[in-house]
């Protein structure tokens, strides 16, 4: 949806809002054309981690909910965490009933506001939970031909979400709310307490009791059981009355994917009209086998998640290490100029050794000082002094030896003319950047080589090897790429003195320039006007201290 001229994401399960995120490979972009806003660059991935690995950064883990118990085995598999399941403070009141099994989504939807037309006319409060908003208003608009008054909680109207809440438990209320709005609130039989009179709230609480409490609808199964024990503990809270229902049609999701031909058959071969239901505890028992499959697929899914990002974790952990090493050297005492001059030397080794071979020929002499002078510039006749030297040796150590003393001598130098402050500035800032732009790469070729990695599993291999192994090199690449990257930009890097830019005074007007509240016209010459005899481009920003370009300010009249 479109709000303060931004494109926002809106959750299709929950109806929320998701901030900050964006759609990737061009996509967000393209709405925002389509929907006519200003159109946003195009974000890049900074840093990265699963939410597993994340959590298990944490030298102690805990956390209580009340949905934990069917999800035992993946806290102990990945986190290592037991799960306890404590008895609740008073006794559980709520009646859970056996799911209705309809042949068609149709029949399902009808039977639900009919069932919720005769709970309306008793006055028990309905809490009618969906899977994902397009159910929502499809319930809405069943509701609204039968003229049953209710609320309808979603994206469109989350900002109410707390009060449309609150008096869920209201006497005959009927509430369409996605499953995970309101989870863990306490729906108070009655209404809001804070809305009413202390006694008119006791009788409404008490009327709301006699027909039962408050009455959770289920649209349908959900994939884990969790988040439909979410949906039920909304009722019976705290000892309350309640009651639950799940309405399930053949044509849904989960039974469309996971064991519904068997119950289709039964209900065909029964004979069973459309509009009636199958309501056995066997059906019930059946569905909950199919969402035991889905969860664990999901687990499986999420654990080869993990799996991947113990790869990536690796590599995270080294360049975050090498980054707090070069934060902390770039503070002591000699700063980052020793780790520098290494890195000079390892890449001049590599520059030598990749070029030569047992002949050492005139060729390969000028391909290495053409890549030397790529990293340290010199001039034409440096440059043809320093082949002649190394033209006349045929060992390979002392050309590294030479290039050597003159890389190091040339940074010496370069420290001793800029000072050791402002070098260790330029140090400290080219390492960083370097290391920071790398990073934000090897992320995007991670991204894609995860993407693809799984085509070849119709090659017979593992796609988790393959991915361990390419992975692997493509770090080796990284840590070789940041290092040279150091060398050819430290060299490159000139500093220039900040030219101080003077103030332009403010014109001060006399009395008797003012006529009648107009001004009168007067040619003032600029107190900053230019004297030097520098050569100034026409858009490049005036010297007087204007803000406007040359062109437009002293520039007009030159």
């Amino acid at each position: 949806m479109v709000k303060d001229g931004q494109v926002i994401i809106v959750d299709e399960h929950t109806g929320r809002l998701m901030y900050g995120r964006r759609y990737s490979d061009g996509l967000h972009q393209a709405i925002e054309a389509k929907e006519g806003v200003n159109i946003q660059q195009e974000s890049r991935t900074l840093a990265t981690i699963s939410l597993q690995n994340y959590f298990r950064m944490y030298t102690h883990l805990s956390g209580m909910t009340g949905t934990a118990s069917t999800e035992g085995e993946e806290f102990k598999k990945i986190y290592n965490l037991d799960v306890m399941v404590i008895p609740t403070h008073r006794p559980v009141a709520r009646v859970d009933h056996s799911d209705l099994i309809f042949k068609t989504a149709r029949a399902k939807y009808a039977a639900i506001v009919r069932d919720v037309e005769e709970m309306h006319k008793k006055g028990t409060p309905v809490l009618i939970g969906t899977k994902s908003i397009d159910h929502n208003q499809i319930i809405s608009k069943y509701l609204k031909k039968k003229n049953l008054p209710h609320n309808v909680l979603n994206a469109k109207n989350h900002q109410g979400e707390a009060k449309i809440i609150s008096n869920a438990g209201a006497y005959g209320a009927i509430t369409v709310a996605t499953n995970i709005a309101g989870r863990g609130v306490d729906i108070v039989l009655g209404g809001d307490k804070t809305q009413m009179d202390k006694k008119d709230w006791q009788k409404l609480h008490e009327s709301v009791v006699a027909v039962g409490g408050l009455h959770v609808v289920g649209t349908e199964r959900h994939d884990s059981r969790r988040i439909d024990n979410q949906l039920r503990g909304r009722s019976g809270r705290q000892g309350d009355p309640g009651s639950s229902r799940f309405y399930v049609s053949l044509e849904d999701d989960l039974m469309r994917i996971f064991g519904g031909e068997k119950i289709a058959g039964i209900m065909t071969m029964l004979k069973i009209p459309e509009e009636e239901a199958i309501e056995h505890q066997m059906v019930s028992k059946a569905l909950e086998g199919a969402q035991v499959k889905v969860e664990g697929f999901y687990f499986d899914m999420r654990k080869r998640v993990v799996e991947y990002d113990d790869v990536m974790n690796k590599h995270r952990s080294v360049i975050y290490q090498l980054r707090d090493r070069i934060l902390s050297e770039s503070t002591s005492e000699s700063g980052l100029t020793p780790r520098i001059k290494d890195l000079i030397y390892t890449e001049l080794e590599i520059l030598v050794n990749s070029r030569i071979t047992e002949g050492l020929s005139v060729k390969e002499i000028e391909m290495i000082v053409k890549e030397f002078v790529s990293i340290i510039p010199f001039d034409d006749a440096s440059q043809k002094q320093l082949l002649n030297e190394l033209g006349k040796t045929k060992d390979s150590n002392l050309i590294i030896n030479s290039l050597k003393d003159i890389a190091i001598s040339t940074y010496d130098a370069r420290i001793s003319n800029i000072g050791d402050s402002v070098s260790r500035e330029i140090e400290k800032y080219v390492y960083l950047t370097t290391l920071d732009e790398k990073w934000m790469d090897h992320l995007d070729a991670m991204e894609s080589l995860r993407d693809g990695i799984g085509l070849r599993g119709y090659a017979q291999r593992d796609p988790l090897v393959e991915y361990q192994k390419e992975a692997y090199t493509m770090f080796e690449r990284l840590v070789g790429a940041i290092e040279s990257d150091v060398v050819h930009k430290i060299y490159r890097l000139n500093p220039v003195a900040q030219t101080p830019v003077a103030t332009p005074r403010k014109a001060v007007l006399r009395k008797d320039e003012v006529v009648g509240g107009a001004v009168k016209a007067k040619v003032v010459k600029a107190e900053g006007a230019i004297k030097s005899s520098t050569k100034i481009g026409r858009n490049e920003p005036c010297p007087c201290g204007s803000g406007l370009k040359y062109k437009k300010c002293h520039g007009k009249s030159a």
